[in-house]
């Protein structure tokens, strides 16, 4: 019975060794900037084509978002449609975005600045993998309302599934 009891824990322990994780680096509810509160890429395996979707918090101690920039890892090509871009709130409503790509840089700017107090989910369809590394890192830039400085909220990375 024991080794019965100890093969399946050893089972369960490879198990979740082996399981993608994705990562973001997220920052507390009380803060004042904004920041990746998530991540995820459908399919999760090692498909050439998926999605990759994050999503940005804006705190409620945050002043307003008027633009969001997505620098995208050089292992990836974007899709040039901005179809393929999609920003919602938390309950699934469209945010009017002025959507345009540049080579590996996204601009996403908000025809009215984004709350306080606001999550927004950005899906990235249409994200066509190249050979060579596993893992991708998005790095991702706000500006505030009224004002014209770029300010880093943070960074999310994805690993190749298996």
């Amino acid at each position: 019975m024991k080794k019965i009891i100890m093969y399946a824990v050893a089972s369960a322990l490879a198990t979740v060794a082996l399981i993608p994780v994705n990562y973001a680096n997220a920052s507390a509810d009380d803060s004042q900037d904004p920041h990746i509160d998530g991540n995820v890429q459908f399919p999760p395996t090692r498909w050439h084509v998926v999605r990759h979707t994050f999503r940005v918090h804006i705190p409620k101690n945050s002043k307003e978002i008027s633009q969001i920039s997505i620098q995208a890892p050089t292992n990836i090509t974007l899709s040039t449609s901005v179809d393929d871009i999609i920003v919602e709130d938390k309950n699934g409503r469209k945010i009017n975005t002025n959507v345009s790509v540049n080579d590996k840089t996204i601009l996403l700017a908000f025809t009215e600045p984004v709350a306080p107090d606001t999550q927004l989910e950005i899906d990235l369809k249409n994200v066509k993998r190249v050979t060579g590394g596993n893992s991708y890192f998005y790095r991702f830039f706000a500006k505030f309302a009224g004002s014209s400085t770029q300010t880093p909220i943070g960074g999310a990375s994805f690993r190749m599934g298996y």
